[in-house]
């Protein structure tokens, strides 16, 4: 679907040099900038994705979630 948008200035340089670092088109970056935007202020949806694997995969063995949970809260800041 197409749309129009408008940006500020300094917003659409920075976004435009990341595309071209990051070999991009201009939409792509722009969709995966509001696909993450959205999963962050969706967390409903991010659960309940959560819940369809776990559902479809069974629960993670517990030395695994161990393990990451651990790693996980070494990077969180308090």
């Amino acid at each position: 679907m197409k749309t129009a948008i408008s940006l500020p200035k300094d917003v659409f340089e920075k976004a435009e040099r990341i595309a071209i670092r990051a070999r991009k088109s201009r939409s792509q970056l722009y969709c995966e900038a509001l696909r993450e935007y959205v999963a962050r202020h969706s967390p409903d949806e991010v659960t309940e994705a959560l819940d369809r694997a776990i559902e479809e995969n069974g629960q993670p063995e517990e030395r695994f979630v161990t393990l990451a949970s651990a790693q996980t809260l070494t990077r969180v800041e308090w």
